[in-house]
């Protein structure tokens, strides 16, 4: 069970994930061990899944950012694990989940630009034995960037 020292060290590491010891201490007024003790049992637990850096996708020549509705026209474990192992081999698919409603997936694209995001669509996904309909929606401003998991629920 996660107290509320729990739940400002997690806040504090979604913001930057740098921190020391001795910075979380500080900011949760413990003591540098008793806060790196602290993460080391999150990350145990499986509370914290891993570090990364937040790459900027302009500085890597990806100026287009797009959101891909994928529609399969036959569904079973099968199309399932041969459609799952597609976007797990293709870099420029950076997210997937599975949805109910009309799409089946939702996938989250980037691209150096509308040229190789649609030899994406058509030559790959559309090319897929069991994809009978791909829908995109090409992100024209993301004035929100991925934040931090909320870590105090509000009802």
């Amino acid at each position: 069970m996660l107290d509320s020292t729990d739940l400002r060290l997690l806040t504090a590491l979604q913001k930057d994930a740098h921190l020391t010891a001795q910075e979380l201490g500080e900011l949760l007024n413990l003591s540098p061990s008793q806060a790196g003790r602290r993460r080391q049992r999150l990350e145990a637990e499986g509370y914290i899944e891993g570090y990364t850096a937040r790459l900027n996708p302009d500085n890597l020549g990806l100026a287009i950012q797009a959101f891909v509705q994928v529609q399969l026209g036959t569904h079973g474990p099968d199309q399932s694990r041969e459609f799952a192992a597609l976007v797990q081999a293709r870099p420029e698919i950076t997210s997937a989940w599975t949805l109910t409603g009309e799409a089946d997936y939702l996938l989250r694209i980037y691209c150096t630009d509308l040229s190789a995001l649609h030899r994406l669509i058509h030559e790959v996904l559309l090319s897929h034995p069991t994809v009978t309909r791909v829908q995109s929606q090409i992100v024209m401003d993301q004035f929100k960037q991925d934040g931090p998991l909320p870590t105090r629920h509000t009802s």
